[in-house]
């Protein structure tokens, strides 16, 4: 298990992401109020202490271009709403419109964190065993150090998202969002 990481970061060198908090996909997770609340503290820490904190938003390719998978899929075309008012970005965080499941995938965030000098990224956000593991996991390849927030991830389905937190541990940090601030706490 990955849990000692303090002497390795430096709060320049940090960044959030809060990944999908979409209306759609928050009205499907299992633990709403305590993700949303979670979030929201880490959010404000972060903005205290001058983190960049980079929202992902699901932007749906044209019908004609979506990926096969979704297409066919039963489903109807997904409509992921809007990022929920609770943690909404406010000015100065960085919203990132993508459509796949890396948040290095047909976005410029990697050019823009190595720009700042951001090699440390905590993840928020939903869904854990879909695009916030596929994008630490892409992260970590790439040399960043990826810290998934035990408390502040979420799922639609509890039992991937609790499988994808046990495989996530034997690779990076997983912590809770009360570790978390305590530990940005110490760099104010």
């Amino acid at each position: 298990m990955f849990k000692s990481f303090e002497g390795m970061i430096k709060k320049s060198s940090i960044g959030l992401v809060v990944w999908d908090v979409q209306e759609a996909l928050v009205a499907r997770i299992f633990n709403r109020d305590q993700f949303v609340g979670n979030v929201s503290r880490i959010i404000a820490i972060a903005r205290e202490i001058g983190i960049p904190i980079f929202y992902t938003k699901i932007t749906p390719l044209p019908e004609k271009f979506e990926f096969p998978t979704r297409k066919g899929s039963g489903y109807g075309r997904f409509i992921p709403g809007d990022i929920i008012k609770e943690i909404y970005p406010s000015e100065g965080d960085i919203v990132l419109n993508k459509n796949s499941a890396s948040i290095f995938t047909g976005t410029n965030f990697e050019l823009m964190t190595r720009n700042a000098g951001i090699n440390t990224l905590i993840f928020t956000g939903i869904s854990t065993e879909i695009g916030v593991e596929t994008s630490a996991r892409h992260a970590g390849t790439l040399g960043y150090l990826s810290i998934i927030v035990s408390d502040a991830v979420s799922s639609g389905n509890r039992e991937a998202h609790e499988r994808s937190l046990k495989n996530m541990e034997t690779m990076m940090p997983v912590i809770s969002t009360e570790e978390l601030i305590s530990f940005l706490t110490k760099m104010k």
